[in-house]
């Protein structure tokens, strides 16, 4: 059986927190307004840093003895109202599990664990420290600010620490920081295991350590760093060790050079400084706990008669002005303000449920509470210190987190400083709850560059972050957003497709709009195409005049005047209608081009057509006894081409009717440009018009081919059959020509289909009449005409 706990040794902390809680006590008891006529006890037990000391001294107050140890008769019953304590998480879980159930108030000035925020199980438990729900969130934001996405961790292995960092470690992760390693320590951890942690930090590649230790844990840590060289690292503390002047004491090495971390605010309470230095008090009380202290604090000794002193002795005499210990460090004066706090609380509870609102003189026996009533006042209690601070406990029994932003850095007067770069408010929202002074603030090697640590470089616009198979989602490999798709932003998870109108830019980062494509008379497919078709016109125009100078010649007059001179203004209008498919495509420029080149060439056909027939009547009326003539005349072949045309007009106006072209932009072509084009509307209607023109060629090419076998000298039947032999040839070959066409391309076949045809007909049938008119005169003779 192990043997019964003992205190060694004398805590100056502890006894820094006692005697703020009898400065409080002295206070209110002198006090004329708070508890007039009522004066507080009190009791002090030393739990030596034990859990077990620690709930066997809450027993013993909840229980109402005196004596705490297991010999000697049990005394009277003591007036307990609540416990101020303890130091540690665990110790105050254990303790407030035991007293919860007699609702006897306990209230921490430093146990942060959140699991202590859970009133089904401590229910009787308070604090007036903030709990470390708030301070695992103020430490995932203090390092989500300075960019750091990939840190490795160390805890205390006991609530405190565990606990504190399950929280750290789910709210850094909805946040984007991964964490590298994060590994338990205790103070009392073998070799071995201390191995595996400074095995683990050497070969880990963060830079930036999140340290959720005890002083103690921290102080035993450091002494492995500085033998195994565990220098360069980025601290982020806890308030547990972030502003303890023993730990920089300490790093002579300068591990901690350079940490940032979480403090509680710098307080002020009138008097409590001077009160704890002031020794002469305790040096006058006398008892064991006197010498005890004296000794330690002077480091002398006390000599008896018996004893040889290797020491220093102690004279009674010394001076406080001489040393500089623990005991002068005032460092911790936020905690000392915190025991005061809570015996407030107290003080202000007993006094609303005492109703002192005058003095009391008198007391007609003893003040008997129950617990739970105290209790339930205690979690409503609300007041200010004499320095202006409000105290106030929320539902969990935790008061309003706010903390200092603590940096390291060096100082001539002493080993660090502790330097305020920020603060951290836990009751505002949003961003406003951090702000941070980020050019005082000195980093590890006295640099001033924020500390790098990441897993992956960050991703730069227009690529985005692919997370690496079996690594945390830090770790990512970044990869270029595909065509069309961009990221504006650091670090993208996806990329953004870019409206069907805009396309990306070279570096993936923005959407451009897309480039629009047209037949335009700007560029040189445009300007040949047009050239092309004005001097197909003016070459009709010429034609027409050199018709017009010889309309009397015998070669004129045979081959149909009043057909050829309509004949040759079908053909330039033929010409002239290629022009409106060049251009940016508008509602009316679309509904023009086809409806002007199916009208105009049915016309063109027509005439063509009318002249076939002119030529097989004629040599017809020569038989005896014919009068074919009379039945198809000058009024019968006009009637002829206006009712041919006629025909296409209708067709026309039904395609504009019910299902008209119009503008659209063809994305389909190219992923990167936008082509404007005319859709057909009414395919129907659109191949209708082609198939009548088709009809009508096919039916000339057919009367012509007929007549190709007539006399030669009047033989125009045979360049009608050239000329809708290449007519069915162009318009044939542009059908898969049309389809496989890509943009403007198939705007530029349909031109290239027009103008090939109608200079074909411009050439077969008028070129030679003007050869003979112009060069050969003397063919153009009626005896010449009429010789065969």
């Amino acid at each position: 059986m192990p043997p019964p706990l003992k205190c060694i040794s004398l805590n100056f902390r502890d006894f820094q927190y006692a005697q703020s809680m009898l400065f409080a006590i002295e206070e209110i008891n002198n006090s004329s307004t708070l508890l007039p006529g009522v004066s507080l006890g009190y009791k002090i037990y030393d739990t030596c840093g034990s859990v077990a000391v620690g709930v066997r001294a809450a027993m013993a107050l909840a229980n109402g003895y005196e004596k705490t140890s297991i010999e000697g008769p049990c005394t009277k019953h003591a007036e307990v109202q609540a416990i101020i304590g303890d130091t540690t998480s665990s110790a105050c879980m254990a303790i407030s599990k035991g007293i919860g159930p007699f609702k006897l108030p306990l209230i921490s000035h430093y146990a942060t664990c959140e699991c202590l925020s859970d009133k089904v199980k401590y229910p009787s438990f308070l604090r007036t420290i903030a709990s470390d729900h708030y301070q695992s969130r103020a430490l995932a934001e203090l390092v989500r600010n300075f960019g750091w996405t990939w840190v490795g961790a160390l805890r205390t292995d006991d609530d405190y620490g565990n606990s504190g960092m399950a929280t750290f470690t789910k709210v850094a992760e909805q946040m984007g920081i991964c964490l590298e390693y994060s590994l338990p320590f205790f103070r009392t951890y073998p070799e071995d295991k201390v191995m595996r942690i400074i095995e683990q930090i050497k070969s880990s590649t963060s830079r930036v350590i999140v340290g959720f230790l005890a002083h103690w844990d921290l102080e035993v840590l450091l002494h492995k760093f500085v033998k195994y060289n565990i220098t360069g690292y980025q601290w982020v503390g806890t308030e547990a060790w972030i502003s303890d002047s023993v730990i920089a004491s300490m790093d002579k090495h300068h591990i901690l050079q350079g940490a940032i971390g979480l403090a509680i605010p710098k307080t002020k309470v009138t008097g409590l400084q001077e009160f704890i230095l002031d020794i002469k008090p305790l040096k006058s009380s006398g008892g064991a706990i006197f010498t005890e202290f004296w000794e330690a604090l002077f480091q002398c000794k006390y000599s008896t008669k018996n004893d040889f002193v290797s020491t220093t002795a102690c004279t009674g005499k010394e001076e406080l002005s001489q040393v500089q210990n623990l005991f002068t460090d005032m460092s911790l004066m936020p905690i000392f303000s915190n025991v005061y706090k809570g015996v407030y609380a107290v003080a202000h509870t007993l006094h609303d449920l005492l109703g002192c609102k005058e003095k009391l003189t008198a007391l007609d026996g003893e003040f008997v509470f129950f617990f739970f009533q105290f209790l339930k006042h205690l979690k409503k209690v609300h007041f200010k210190t004499k320095d202006g601070e409000e105290v106030y406990f929320d539902e969990n029994g935790d008061p309003v987190a706010k903390y200092e932003i603590i940096n390291w850095q060096p100082s001539k007067k002493q080993h660090y400083e502790f330097v305020t770069v920020g603060l951290y408010d836990a009751s505002f929202l949003g961003i406003d709850r951090l702000a941070v002074n980020m050019p005082s603030i000195l980093w590890p090697n006295n640099s001033t560059k924020v500390p790098v640590s990441v897993c992956s470089e960050s991703c730069p616009p227009g690529t985005r972050k692919a997370v690496k198979k079996g690594k945390p989602i830090c770790c990512y490999d970044c990869i270029p957003c595909t065509e069309g798709e961009i990221s504006n932003t650091t670090d993208s998870v996806t990329c953004l497709r870019c409206h069907q109108d805009f396309w990306s830019n070279l570096q993936n980062d923005g959407c451009v709009k897309k480039e629009t494509e047209f037949l335009s008379y700007e560029e040189i497919m445009g300007i040949l195409l047009t050239t092309i078709s004005v001097v197909g016109a003016f070459i009709t125009i010429l034609i027409a005049v050199i018709f017009f100078r010889y309309k009397n010649t015998p070669i004129v007059k045979a081959n149909n005047t009043e057909l050829s001179f309509l004949l040759l203004f079908s053909l330039m209008l033929c010409f002239l209608c290629s022009l409106t498919f060049i251009g940016r495509p508008t509602e009316w420029s679309c509904m023009l081009r086809h409806t002007a080149f199916g009208i105009t060439f049915v016309l063109c056909i027509s005439c063509v057509l009318g002249k076939t027939i002119v030529v097989l009547m004629a040599f017809r009326a020569t038989l005896p006894g014919s009068n074919v003539m009379k039945w198809f005349g000058p009024p019968q072949q006009r009637l002829s081409v206006f009712a041919f045309t006629l025909i296409q007009v209708l067709i026309c106006v039904l395609w504009l009717t019910i299902s008209p072209p119009f503008p659209f932009k063809n994305l389909k072509y190219f992923k990167e440009k936008i082509i404007l084009e005319c859709n057909v509307g009414s395919v129907i209607g659109f191949w209708a018009v082609l198939g009548y023109i088709g009809l009508l060629a096919i039916l000339c090419f057919f009367l012509a081919f007929l007549a190709r076998k007539l006399p030669d000298n009047f033989n125009e039947a045979k360049f009608i059959t050239f000329s809708m032999l290449i007519f069915c040839a162009v318009w044939i070959a542009f059908i898969p020509a049309y389809v496989s066409s890509p943009g403007k391309f198939t705007v530029a076949v349909e031109i290239f289909a027009i103008l090939a045809s109608t200079y074909g007909m411009l050439f077969c049938i008028f070129i030679p009449k003007c050869y003979i008119i112009l060069l050969k005169p003397d063919k153009n003779s009626k005896k010449h005409l009429m010789g065969k």
